[in-house]
């Protein structure tokens, strides 16, 4: 029993960094917003500080999601995942892995609608995108880019970024995020023998 709440607890900093990255919130807004210091924030989402009711509570406020979304649910053997979508910015956003570290795997889903103007962020992290439905426009750095179905691109994200619709129509894509210094590869065709 005492491993299954380990692993519990384990798992809320990873949820806790992918929310507050999704919702583009500096640790010091949060920390303005919750009134719990910069430092206890970064270690909770680190895993270096135990969560507490305490603590948990004015952050499932904070980011408008229920308790038991931070501390997920206990183990019951069922292997189907239940994962539940989050909306930000006019932005579907539905988490496919539920581990604690490592690689995070996202869908997201922007409905038809009028391109929005693009508004950079940067942010600890790397992390790669793949399109799948409609045209997504993408603002890296000083590059202004539109990608289409299958398209892929990887970036660092303390470059400054943004992605969005390209036209009026809905935009579907997949997103792995990696903390800083881990990075995915991708292949366009095998090597020559």
């Amino acid at each position: 029993m005492d491993e299954e709440f380990d692993d519990v607890l384990a798992a809320v900093g990873p949820r806790l960094r992918a929310l507050r990255l999704n919702s583009n919130t500096t640790l010091a807004a949060l920390a303005e917003a919750t009134g719990i210091s910069v430092s206890t924030l970064s270690r909770l989402e680190s895993g270096q500080r135990r969560p507490n009711l305490e603590l948990l509570l004015p952050l499932a406020k904070a980011h408008r999601v229920p308790l038991d979304e931070l501390v997920g649910a206990p183990a019951t053997g069922d292997p189907r995942l239940h994962l539940r979508p989050m909306v930000r910015h006019g932005m579907t956003i539905i988490p496919l892995t539920r581990r604690p570290g490592g690689i995070q795997a996202y869908k997201h889903i922007l409905p038809a609608g009028t391109p929005d103007q693009p508004d950079p962020q940067v942010h600890e992290g790397y992390e790669w995108l793949y399109v799948l439905n409609g045209k997504l426009r993408m603002v890296l750095g000083g590059q202004d880019l539109v990608m289409g179905p299958g398209e892929a691109a990887e970036f660092d994200t303390r470059v400054p970024h943004w992605f969005g619709r390209a036209d009026t129509k809905a935009v579907e894509f997949l997103s792995l995020f990696g903390t800083q210094g881990e990075r995915m590869h991708v292949r366009a065709k095998p090597r020559s023998s």
